[in-house]
């Protein structure tokens, strides 16, 4: 029996990709050898069935939202049970998962929903091994962003819609901020690169090896206010490990109370390839893993502020402690040939990519 079956969400803002790069996910990993499940997405079936989003009568809005997440829960587990009867290997593709939701209502009815169903936003995001979301095409490629494929679709294609489209798509990055793998598939100018990327993304929560590559960086400094960011604190230890190992145990927390532990092995292999398993752990076994730490290097504190710029997705890394001063920008996703949409409140100092210095595993030596 398959046990261990992966469960990833492919999810975005409006005129994503999301439908196309679906497809490409089916055929690439059913060729592979794996049993590839979807879990349609719950919201366009309620649609099509009557259900009225945007109805101003809050009873029916509440009714149908708490239906929505009952389908999309029990449809999960359903394929959950069919895909361990299966004996190959199995990845669950969810399009859109159960915090998908949460970024259509208030705090409020979201909190009192998930009570009625019996969870919580914890117990949601744990439910997923990784979330990818896509960038729309409202942000940083607008020449592409259409309504054509979603004729519910209230963000028109005018600056209005645009705006709104923008919107939504940050607040379903925020609503996901607290799941440990969630990465931000970019905007590029091949539409073939970010279907790509989703591709290289699952390879890895697959475990798949993938081809070592450098995330390019710089050391920055702010000289204007910034937009909205999800905010977290992250406190980075590494552990010790055999030679061609990376092994690091990674406390973050968000500004909005969410707080997750996350383990991730970093292995080599063939010299130019490269397995990463990550783990969500508890607050007993981080405290408990603590004991491994690497004598030799510090414990890494700094405070992370993520946000979404012209397409692009950016981490902005202010370090503390023995590191106080250093202001690291990363960029996730870009590929080297193309050109990085640095914001106006931002200052290049330095282009640090591929300087092994500069790794937050070098920077915790102790000298």
């Amino acid at each position: 029996m398959n046990k261990d079956i992966k469960k990833i969400v492919l999810t975005g803002g409006p005129c994503a990709g999301k439908t196309t790069a679906l497809v490409k996910v089916i055929d690439h990993f059913s060729s592979m050898g794996f049993k590839v499940f979807t879990i349609p997405e719950v919201p366009t079936l309620f649609l099509q069935a009557g259900m009225d989003y945007l109805t101003k009568n809050r009873n029916f809005f509440y009714e149908g939202e708490k239906a929505t997440l009952e389908i999309q829960l029990a449809l999960e587990d359903k394929f959950m049970k069919m895909a361990e009867q299966v004996n190959e290997p199995s990845v669950i593709v969810c399009d859109r998962g159960a915090m998908d939701i949460s970024a259509y209502m208030d705090a409020t009815m979201w909190e009192d929903i998930t009570g009625l169903v019996g969870t919580s936003t914890q117990q949601l995001i744990g439910r997923y091994d990784a979330v990818l979301h896509l960038v729309s095409a409202a942000d940083g490629a607008e020449e592409f962003y259409t309504t054509s494929s979603n004729a519910q679709r209230l963000e028109q294609k005018n600056e209005e819609g645009l705006r709104v489209a923008r919107e939504l798509d940050k607040r379903v990055v925020n609503a996901w901020s607290g799941h440990p793998h969630l990465r931000v598939i970019n905007n590029h100018q091949d539409f073939d690169t970010k279907l790509n990327r989703v591709l290289m993304e699952i390879s890895a929560v697959l475990g798949l090896p993938q081809p070592i590559t450098e995330e390019r960086k710089y050391i920055v400094e702010v000289t204007g206010s910034m937009p909205a960011t999800i905010d977290s604190d992250i406190t980075q230890t590494y552990l010790v490990a055999d030679p061609d190992s990376e092994v690091r145990l990674r406390r973050r927390n968000w500004s909005n109370g969410k707080r997750v532990n996350v383990h991730t092995m970093k292995k080599t292999v063939e010299g130019n390839k490269q397995v990463e398993t990550e783990r969500q752990v508890s607050n007993a076994l981080y405290d408990s893993l603590l004991s491994q730490a690497d004598p030799y290097r510090h414990t890494i504190t700094k405070k992370r502020r993520s946000f979404i710029w012209k397409g692009q997705y950016f981490e902005l890394d202010t370090y503390l402690n023995q590191l106080q001063g250093l202001v690291i920008l990363e960029t996730k996703g870009i590929t080297s040939t193309e050109d990085v949409n640095f914001p106006p409140f931002i200052k290049v100092v330095s282009d640090i990519t591929g300087d092994r210095n500069y790794y937050n595993y070098n920077l915790a030596l102790r000298k």
